[in-house]
């Protein structure tokens, strides 16, 4: 890899920024939108009065929540379908490990007795 070319003149893009000066803003600026127009918590009130409140946020809520419900149970199916409640015990697997040590052991002797036997 050879060196930089430095015919070709580099120039900082913040630096171009800032020396190109303020941009003019177009539209509302945030003062604005904080000093707008807006509804007392009384208008508010007596909005709601009118329009009985809103049952779409409660609906979909209860909606959400089903769903949810639905997908811990498909996944607690998926985990736990492999194993029944009659599978199995704790203690039955510490047996069988016991056993296929024990197997293990007694090969190992069987072997190298042979092995003895042989030599």
């Amino acid at each position: 890899m050879g060196k930089r070319d430095t015919r070709i003149a580099w120039v900082n893009p913040i630096a171009a920024a800032r020396a190109s000066g303020p941009i003019e803003n177009t539209g509302p600026s945030l003062r604005d939108y904080l000093n707008r127009d807006r509804p007392t918590v009384d208008d508010v009130k007596s909005f709601m009065k009118e329009k009985h409140g809103s049952q779409t946020l409660a609906n979909w809520e209860e909606e959400q929540e089903r769903r949810y419900k639905d997908e811990l149970k498909r996944h607690r199916e998926a985990v736990l379908g492999g194993q029944s409640e009659s599978g199995p015990s704790k203690k039955k697997t510490k047996k069988s490990k016991k056993a296929k040590k024990k197997k293990r052991k007694q090969s190992k002797v069987s072997v190298s007795i042979l092995f003895l036997t042989i030599h």
